[in-house]
């Protein structure tokens, strides 16, 4: 469990926003076939918040039954994975991406690795594109995305159709 207590997160227009208080448990990186497919990635970041301790602050997220077993919440506007769920249990997982700030959460296991990308072992020999000069940032030209916090309203009322 990580030491942490307060996480927050949601998807990337800011439809769907949560929070996990107590502690996320097992951070874990699966690579099975279902997360890749779900999340349209060679794998899918993960961390348990007990359903106790989690609660949607904004929106509602969609589902998808992917299994007889586990079903996926998602962002019905923009698509984001967000929650990896058993009803069953008493705990959720939350895509470790969603988080606002993942860099908290350091993944402490892999699962299903026989579904692993074999050349996962090369991406530190592959070439390097540029880094902007250090103090400098890339253009921002999309003013869609939520910011990595909570905000009270969202669209702001400049991009709001």
């Amino acid at each position: 469990m990580t030491s942490e207590t307060h996480f927050s997160g949601g998807c990337q227009c800011g439809a769907v926003r949560y929070r996990a208080t107590g502690g996320l448990a097992y951070p874990h990186v699966c690579h099975c076939r279902m997360c890749q497919k779900a999340a349209g990635n060679y794998f899918m970041p993960l961390a348990a918040s007990l359903r106790k301790n989690f609660t949607l602050t904004r929106g509602e997220a969609s589902w998808f039954q992917s299994s007889d077993q586990v079903r996926r919440g998602f962002c019905s506007q923009c698509g984001t994975p967000l929650f990896y769920h058993m009803p069953e249990a008493d705990f959720i997982n939350i895509t470790l991406g969603s988080l606002d700030e993942p860099d908290r959460v350091r993944p402490e296991a892999q699962s299903n690795t026989s579904h692993k990308m074999r050349w996962f072992r090369d991406l530190d020999g592959l070439p390097l594109e540029p880094q902007p000069a250090d103090g400098q940032e890339l253009p921002r030209t999309n003013k869609r995305q939520h910011p990595d916090h909570d905000t009270s309203v969202w669209p702001p009322e400049d991009i709001r159709e």
